[in-house]
């Protein structure tokens, strides 16, 4: 090639990255191709910049992040596209609403514990009952995301998003106007439809956006409010219970949601990618943020006709080659069925799902312990739930950059150069390895503090004792259970809302029947006996995890080859 020729490629090359960069993430041409090539090439987003060519260092990692990650990409002219669009910031946004959107599910399953003796009263009925409608709700939380899983995965997140908190806020609405235990129990399970697809969909989402080498830290945000709500919830549901009475509480959730669908509604985009691919398409009309809507308006007023003409018939034969391989059915919740009989993740939910069992188990029988031991009411049962909401809240994020490191470190190991920009081709990465290692240390602590847990409650020891211990499984089981969660979505990255569908379901049904019992087995088993129980239970099924490290690429690889062979 000649000289001139290579000078004339680099300018083409320049155009075009400014061109690309144009486009906003909901596919929109706007004025900024009048801007001068040079100062436009600094501002260009930088995973769009890597897609160019242009420049694919992350300005936001040291030289020695870049050495030790094996992420300094080559500057060479790339024609691969970045993973996502969406800029840092965007993300961000993103992974807020996510978690907020998430918070709500737990929540509801939790705020009203502190007023169930008053539930059972006003009612005249048992507390056994009463019980019933805990988990009546679990049930319906395991249940509801294999059909919103499965909506998500095919029409898209907002759809699926908006549906569920219509229902929830009719839901909440009704239960704050009943006055009978019949009403209570159906609506609760209402309530639960609406509000238990937000985690699967949450999941989902961040499977959109992230790579597997930077999903454990975004994973980690997004799964932050679902972790801490059930913490959080009974100190909620005590104050407004104690002071406004037990309707206050549905009342609350009411405005709560309200509240949440307004930012929802202006700012969140579709993510699904089988509607936007990597964010670069916009979305159809009538499922777009007012955001979205803003820029269509404003980039159908540009002077330049040709550019918006061209873009407008890219972005429709960009649709249509989409809509092709999307087909609108009924949801099948039986599609989760199948994530379930595969091995290793059979193995995987059977596993994670005794560990939020347990963890559950400890939150279930909180109030009536508390009552037995201190005598606490309402306000004072819900103000012991906050050192669990504190581990809560530090697990998530601090696993998640913990597996973001050790999936690093692993790769490195293995002499794999990953790519947080594109993606990572997991075919021979050991992903079972990487997350399960981080893993295992947590379910050793979490497991430790649930034996002495059940021991401290039953000598009545101090209250900072079990509170202690609280913080302590709060913070070790919801990280271990993170962790499991993250490499689920990994294993099912193109239909992750289906995965943590399954997910929901295996947990939730098992946690059910943990939750109707665990008052029973304290009074008959003994309050020490029960948790050690609990405990021995979780560590005789842990060598499962060693199970998935030996044998789980093996099959992860067979599921592939499958499903190649079922698409050709």
């Amino acid at each position: 090639m000649q000289k001139g020729e290579e000078i004339q490629d680099v300018d083409d090359a320049k155009k075009t990255a400014a061109k690309t960069a144009a486009i906003a993430p909901g596919g929109l041409v706007t004025d900024s191709e009048e801007i001068n090539i040079e100062k436009e090439k600094d501002e260009i987003d930088p995973d769009l910049r890597s897609s160019s060519g242009i420049s694919s260092i992350d300005a936001n990692e040291t030289p020695e992040e870049r050495a030790l990650d094996l992420e300094a990409l080559s500057t060479a002219p790339s024609a691969t596209p970045p993973y996502s669009v969406f800029s840092k910031r965007k993300k961000q946004l993103i992974v807020f609403l996510v978690a907020w959107g998430g918070f709500f599910s737990p929540l509801s399953a939790s705020i009203y514990f502190p007023a169930l003796n008053t539930l059972a009263t006003d009612f005249h009925t048992s507390n056994t009952l009463i019980g019933l409608t805990v988990t009546s709700y679990m049930i319906f939380q395991g249940l509801a995301p294999t059909i919103f899983g499965d909506f998500a995965d095919m029409a898209g997140r907002r759809p699926a998003y908006i549906i569920g908190f219509i229902i929830y806020i009719g839901a909440c609405t009704g239960l704050a106007l009943q006055n009978s235990y019949a009403a209570l129990f159906i609506l609760r399970c209402l309530q639960s439809s609406g509000s238990s697809g937000t985690i699967a969909l949450g999941n989902g989402v961040v499977a959109d956006i992230a790579t597997s080498a930077e999903r454990g830290i975004w994973m980690g945000y997004a799964t932050s409010g679902p972790m801490i709500a059930p913490a959080i919830a009974p100190v909620i549901g005590g104050v407004l219970a104690q002071f406004l009475g037990w309707r206050a509480i549905f009342w609350f959730l009411v405005i709560a949601a309200a509240i949440y669908l307004i930012p929802f509604l202006v700012f969140f985009p579709e993510t699904g990618r089988n509607v936007v691919g990597n964010g670069i398409i916009p979305p159809q009309g009538w499922n777009m943020s007012l955001l979205n809507y803003l820029e269509v308006r404003k980039a159908a007023k540009t002077d330049n006709t040709l550019t918006r003409a061209t873009s407008r018939d890219e972005n429709r034969a960009a649709q249509a080659e989409l809509a092709k391989k999307r087909k609108l059915r009924f949801p099948n919740p039986l599609g989760t069925l199948h994530v379930i009989l595969e091995k290793d993740v059979g193995l995987l939910l059977f596993y994670n799902s005794l560990v939020y069992t347990a963890f559950y188990d400890v939150i279930a029988s909180s109030p009536y312990l508390m009552q037995e031991t201190y005598g606490f009411n309402d306000l004072q049962i819900g103000l012991t739930f906050i050192p669990f909401g504190i581990g809560g809240l530090c697990a998530p994020i601090t696993c998640g950059r913990l597996m973001d490191w050790n999936y690093r470190r692993v790769a490195k190991k293995a002499g794999i150069t990953i790519d947080r920009k594109r993606g990572d081709n997991l075919k021979d990465f050991p992903l079972e390895r990487a997350r399960i290692q981080v893993a295992v240390p947590l379910l050793i602590f979490g497991d430790a503090a649930l034996l002495c847990y059940g021991w401290v409650m039953h000598l009545d020891t101090s209250l900072a004792a079990p509170m202690v211990l609280q913080f302590i499984i709060g913070l070790s089981l919801t990280g271990a259970f993170n962790c499991m969660s993250v490499m689920l979505v990994d294993f099912y990255p193109l239909s992750p809302s289906t995965a943590t569908a399954a997910n929901n379901l295996v947990r939730c049904l098992m946690g059910a029947g943990g939750t109707a019992i665990i008052n029973i087995m304290i009074e008959s088993m003994g309050r020490g006996w029960c948790f050690t129980f609990i405990a021995a239970v979780v560590a005789v099924a842990s060598p499962i995890l060693w199970v998935l490290v030996k044998w789980g690429p093996g099959w992860r690889e067979a599921r592939r080859k499958r499903l190649e062979e079922k698409k050709t």
